[in-house]
């Protein structure tokens, strides 16, 4: 199905926001006529009647109509726009991982982005007045000062209900520097992460990671440390001119089946204990990850991610299977079958 003639979508979203860099990312990389809002109080009227209220937001050229939630989107358009510049790998094996990628990053690595944002004095400051900014750039100094401050007040105050506790910091932050460590090894060789064309895995992690490239505290660890990984972020921003091609036959690069041992071991163990969890009618949970406990409050949306994956893992062709199930471990293929 082409663009309706009306012709051009429009992304409303923010700049602090890591999903809605994620859909833009997609977006100029796709190549489809987009305009970008970002969404202001002056503007929320856009928004009128939509729950809940998120971003990124796709409208619609063709009616109008409004739609929510970075993954569902990207294959809403994988649908709307088929064949030229997808992101998703025709290998089905490669689908799945690279869907498996950018789900974690979506529902794991933002809690690395969530927990430097609102764990330090300087990132605090620096983030709560960005987003103070660009809500109400026509505040006066005293107005922005408050908004500021019941912003970053309320995002400190959810931080123990998405895991981001100084007691769970450990394993955040080792995660943080394991990804970053693992990208720097592979963008300066390969560039992206089932190819030489980018995947919905790399416009997950770059959703999460740019936005860590900004906050003063991950910035600087970037910068130190992994400064190719930082150039590549800077890259995908707009790979618009980028042509490329998925890998050939099976095999993935070293940095590729790192992440999906990461997503193994850390990730769906985490989905798993978060859904058993909730079945047992538990408010908390807690395991072992990387050889230290991590607590947290039970989280709804993650069974649906879990869900979703496992549905995936069972439409996969036996070959298909075959390979992720090498890849995962017989610990992730129990967690998804």
């Amino acid at each position: 199905m082409g663009t309706a003639p009306a012709d051009r979508y429009t992304l409303i979203g923010g700049n602090a926001s890591p999903y809605s860099q994620k859909m833009r990312a997609v977006m100029r990389y796709r190549r489809l006529p987009f305009d970008w809002i970002l969404r202001t109080e002056e503007n929320d009227h856009l928004l009128a009647g939509l729950r809940p209220v998120l971003v990124p937001v796709l409208k619609l050229p063709e009616d109008g109509s409004l739609h929510l939630d970075s993954t569902k989107l990207i294959y809403m358009l994988e649908d709307r726009h088929p064949g030229a510049r997808s992101i998703i790998p025709d290998n089905p094996a490669h689908a799945f991982l690279a869907h498996l990628i950018e789900d974690m990053a979506d529902e794991w690595v933002t809690k690395m982005m969530f927990h430097y944002r609102w764990a330090y004095a300087p990132d605090i400051h620096y983030a709560s007045y960005w987003i103070a900014d660009d809500r109400a750039s026509g505040k006066t100094d005293e107005a922005r000062e408050k908004f500021a401050k019941f912003f970053a007040d309320r995002q400190i105050g959810r931080m123990p209900i998405v895991g981001c506790t100084p007691e769970n910091a450990p394993v955040i932050e080792g995660g943080y520097h394991h990804i970053l460590a693992l990208l720097n090894a592979h963008v300066g060789q390969h560039k992206y992460l089932f190819g030489t064309r980018p995947s919905i895995a790399d416009f997950g992690l770059y959703g999460q990671l740019r936005t860590l490239s900004v906050d003063p505290t991950p910035m600087s660890i970037m910068r130190r440390e992994t400064q190719r990984t930082e150039s590549w972020l800077r890259q995908l921003d707009d790979a618009s001119g980028i042509e490329g091609e998925w890998l050939a036959g099976d095999d993935l690069k070293e940095a590729t089946k790192s992440l999906i041992e990461y997503a193994a071991t850390i990730y769906l163990p985490f989905l798993a204990a978060n859904a058993a969890a909730i079945e047992k009618g538990e408010e908390t949970f807690s395991l072992e990850l990387d050889g230290q406990k991590y607590e947290q409050g039970v989280f709804g949306y993650q069974v649906k991610c879990l869900g979703e994956l496992k549905a995936r893992f069972k439409a996969l062709p036996d070959d298909a299977r075959k390979l992720v199930s090498g890849l995962i471990g017989e610990a992730g293929v129990k967690i998804l079958s």
